[in-house]
């Protein structure tokens, strides 16, 4: 938990925008890392990835999909990609493969086209803090 509290993981969700759902189905999650170091995000599926300082990549989610996303510090991986994160790790896998985040770990969880088509979101910090998310 050493990492400075500056940093910060932004997320911007398009499936906020009707106009975007309505016309593709689908969302697109922007993850961009304003922190000095590189973290790796972790999702509740079969993504893992290393996101260098000022990177940014999308990711796309079909509709009715639900889970978590957050950042992992910290991380050594092997070529096979075992390894650990210092926060967020996630069974100590590059690839989070269902498996939720180690204490400490800011969340944010979301649910899209439920309850009538809605989309619901939340920062949890249920799990402690790691990283600032903004939205």
């Amino acid at each position: 938990m050493g990492e400075p509290r500056h940093c910060k993981l932004w997320l911007l969700v398009l499936a906020l925008a009707p106009w975007f759902q309505a016309s593709t189905g689908a969302t697109t999650f922007t993850i961009s890392n304003y922190c000095a170091y590189t973290i790796w995000p972790g999702t509740l599926s079969t993504t893992g990835f290393e996101l260098a300082p000022g990177q940014t990549v999308r990711l796309a989610a079909s509709a009715g999909w639900s889970g978590w996303m957050w950042a992992r510090t910290g991380c050594v991986f092997d070529a096979a990609g075992a390894g650990i994160c210092h926060t967020g790790d996630c069974g100590g896998r590059m690839e989070c493969r269902s498996a939720g985040a180690t204490p400490p770990a800011t969340l944010f969880e979301v649910t899209l086209g439920k309850a009538g088509g809605e989309d619901f979101y939340d920062v949890s910090l249920v799990d402690g803090y790691n990283l600032l998310i903004r939205l």
